[in-house]
């Protein structure tokens, strides 16, 4: 069933399609620059984060690159469980600038240290790059804390291209290596081969398109390996193994967003799987609207309210 639009973002919606229309005739075409560059007009709506008492720049070393990341505490003193951050954008775009309202408000909810990753994005540097900067985060996620005092918890979390980030991580294959806890997602991005029945229901009128996610996916999966459907579904968090073993999650979804059932999807293998898993659905929200602050803050902030919960129960 389609998703029903909340009066909240029904000017904005109208806005994006016209101006999206308006596009289409003059021949605009998707470019990677095109669409950084429309993702960060949308930090006009998120707002500023909360002051923390520590939140600061640093990197991991690796042999070929460095990662950098923003550390976040609002208690450096204290023992405070770890949550490492994946922003999404279609492994294309975004960053931890673009989401330190995000990052910051994480922290100050869930009373942790945040560790916002700044991975490799496409088509620089497509599929796998990005998730091997993820899973470097992860693996050595202590080094860039000497100056904060933490707990031993450890979740990771994500929205849509950072949830699969999460997601992937989370494999049996990744979590074997390390101890993941907890997982947080939100509007996640688990199945590469677009085929749940809400990519066709909001695939169109909801500001993230079916079009656009085949653009995404074009240029984040480069080279023959991965053009095939089941090359993609190999990739696809939602069709890997799941056991029990896996991290206990929380998902958020939203009614208007094409990536709407597979979250319901992944939800469900996970509990078939032995997982306990926490399902939150904003019925009139869209793909997106944790940048959206100022819009749905309501959602926004019911969101961060439960993540909070989550991490500290």
């Amino acid at each position: 069933m389609r998703g029903i639009i909340s009066p909240k973002l029904s000017e904005f919606i109208e806005q994006a399609n016209v101006a999206a229309a308006l596009a289409k005739e003059s021949g605009v075409q998707f470019t990677p620059s095109l669409v950084r560059g429309n993702l960060e007009k949308l930090s006009v709506f998120i707002g500023e984060g909360p002051e923390l008492a520590y939140a600061q720049e640093s990197a991991f070393v690796t042999t070929t690159h460095n990662i950098p990341v923003r550390v976040y505490s609002p208690a450096p003193d204290e023992a405070l469980p770890v949550v490492v951050h994946y922003h999404g954008g279609g492994g294309m775009c975004g960053n931890i600038a673009l989401y330190d309202t995000i990052s910051r408000k994480i922290a100050k909810a869930g009373n942790c240290v945040v560790i916002a990753v700044e991975y490799r994005l496409a088509p620089e540097f497509p599929y796998p790059m990005g998730i091997e900067d993820s899973q470097f985060a992860l693996e050595h996620y202590q080094e860039v804390l000497k100056e904060v005092n933490y707990s031993q918890q450890l979740i990771i979390a994500g929205d849509s291209a950072g949830s699969a980030i999460c997601t992937t991580l989370a494999s049996d294959n990744i979590a074997s290596r390390v101890k993941i806890d907890k997982q947080i997602l939100v509007y996640p991005s688990v199945d590469y081969t677009l085929s749940s029945p809400s990519m066709a229901e909001n695939g169109s009128g909801f500001l993230l398109e079916t079009s656009k996610i085949e653009w995404y996916f074009e240029h984040y999966f480069q080279g023959n390996d991965f053009q095939s459907t089941q090359a993609r579904k190999a990739a696809s968090p939602l069709f890997m193994p799941m056991h029990n073993t896996m991290p206990e999650t929380l998902i958020f979804s939203a009614g208007c967003d094409p990536l709407r059932d597979e979250a319901r999807a992944y939800g469900e293998a996970l509990i078939s799987a032995g997982v306990k898993v926490e399902h939150h659905t904003f019925d009139g929200m869209i793909h997106a609207y944790m940048l959206l602050d100022s819009l749905v803050a309501e959602e926004c902030e019911k969101t961060y309210q439960l993540m909070g919960e989550f991490i500290n129960r």
